[in-house]
């Protein structure tokens, strides 16, 4: 099992979670986050001072998948959400050991 980290853009959520549909991704955990990266924030005037805004707004969803989809949802994401510009965002992949269904024991694969 995999757990896949995908921060993205808060615009590109609906587009990432019909992806996770599609692929079968049997639950999310949906995070609003504030961060930077390349695009190093962005600068404005606000009163005619120039304000440098470094954290930007972000949304980090975070899945556990089996193995066999892992590949298969990193390329439908990156195909789907990629606009070719930096803040894009970033996928962070994880070996899981073990998961475990607290209701019924179930572990591994069947308890996700």
């Amino acid at each position: 099992m995999k757990k896949l980290e995908i921060v993205i853009r808060p615009d590109k959520l609906d587009e990432l979670e019909e992806v996770l549909d599609n692929e079968k991704s049997n639950g999310v955990m949906i995070t609003n986050i504030l961060g930077y990266g390349n695009q190093k924030g962005y600068k404005q005037l606000y009163r005619g001072a120039e304000i440098v805004a470094k954290m930007l707004p972000k949304v980090k969803v975070e899945t556990i998948v089996p193995d066999e989809v892992t590949e298969r949802i990193i390329d439908q994401v990156v195909k789907k959400i990629s606009s070719g510009s930096y803040g894009d965002g970033k996928i962070f992949v994880y070996e899981v050991e073990d998961a475990v269904r607290i209701r019924t024991g179930e572990r591994g694969n069947e308890a996700l």
